[in-house]
């Protein structure tokens, strides 16, 4: 993988988590899957990439909208993050990403910032063995409005005492891509996944 960094006197950077850093959305799938089909229901697997960065209580809300069903909002989605915890020992590093990290630890600010449960966020870096390098973690439930809206990556942002234009952002989803222009930060896409468009919510 090539990643095209874009030119420019970047002075933070900031990284999504699930599809960014880690090669987890495959397993976010499994976990949805599995889940909703314990409650009649069904995910096609495009559906679930074009709703990379919604937080799990929002793709409940959605497959109850887009397929009528009833299924518990806070449990159902509980119950998802339950079924991918367990999972998370198999998680591996999207290699070109954590190693621009790497090379920019303690030499410049880094956070992340992720639509994930904090939890399961930190677990994931733990796994991986990178958490040390990012003292900024910043997840939906440290915002009143999650990505598409840009509050999470400000909230990275005025951690690391950074400008957001001196932000780059690193996204694999065009949810999480929105979010960082809107936050008047570049945006490096990472491939990841079927190449989907993003759902109107």
């Amino acid at each position: 993988m090539t990643l095209d960094i874009p030119a420019g006197d970047f002075r933070a950077f900031i990284f999504d988590c699930d599809g960014t850093l880690a090669d987890t959305m495959g397993l976010h799938y499994q976990a949805w899957l599995t889940e909703v089909r314990s409650r009649g229901g069904d995910f096609p697997e495009d559906l679930f990439y074009s709703l990379g960065g919604v937080p799990a209580t929002g793709v409940v809300e959605f497959l109850n909208h887009r397929y009528n069903l009833s299924m518990p909002v806070e449990e159902t989605a509980a119950a998802k993050e339950e079924r991918f915890e367990h999972l998370i020992p198999q998680v591996k590093p999207i290699r070109a990403v954590v190693d621009f990290a790497l090379g920019k630890s303690g030499r410049y600010p880094l956070a992340v910032a992720s639509g994930g449960l904090k939890p399961l966020v930190l677990g994931t870096l733990d796994a991986l063995g990178i958490r040390a390098h990012f003292p900024v973690v910043v997840t939906f439930e440290d915002v009143t409005h999650p990505k598409p809206a840009p509050d999470t990556y400000l909230e990275a942002a005025r951690q690391l005492g950074v400008e957001p234009s001196a932000c780059l952002v690193f996204e694999d989803t065009p949810l999480g891509v929105q979010a960082a222009t809107s936050a008047g930060m570049q945006c490096v896409l990472v491939p990841s996944g079927p190449v989907v468009a993003a759902p109107l919510l």
